[in-house]
């Protein structure tokens, strides 16, 4: 029972998503900073990574996502997800897709509070 009850509200907590188009060039190095715990890692295209926010966020909540690819420079952004999943498209070069047809929640989304790279 323990386990259902911790599935269930894992699965009541907003999500952030990040896809990266299968059309991609190449793998992406990216680090998510969620209120000071830090995971880093690497996607590929066609790929997808997310973290999971806070069902009440304080005023100190952040969500910040950076990428670059190996050689690239890095992109920042701030998000505020929405239950049940905030999506953010990436397109080919590795920018968000912030055409309206592309699904990514622009207004979800602003400049990083944190860390200084541009989206």
């Amino acid at each position: 029972m323990p386990i259902l009850v911790f599935v269930l509200w894992r699965s009541a907590l907003p999500s952030a998503t990040v896809h990266y188009s299968k059309d991609g060039r190449e793998e992406l190095l990216y680090i998510w900073n969620v209120k000071d715990q830090i995971y880093r890692g690497r996607f590929s295209p066609g790929s997808s990574v997310s973290d999971k926010g806070l069902v009440a966020p304080d005023d100190e909540f952040f969500m910040e996502f950076s990428w670059r690819s190996e050689e690239g420079r890095w992109h920042c952004i701030s998000i505020k997800p929405k239950w049940p999943d905030t999506d953010i498209f990436l397109d080919a070069d590795g920018n968000i897709d912030m055409r309206k047809e592309s699904g990514t929640d622009v207004e979800r989304l602003k400049v990083c509070q944190w860390d200084l790279a541009k989206p």
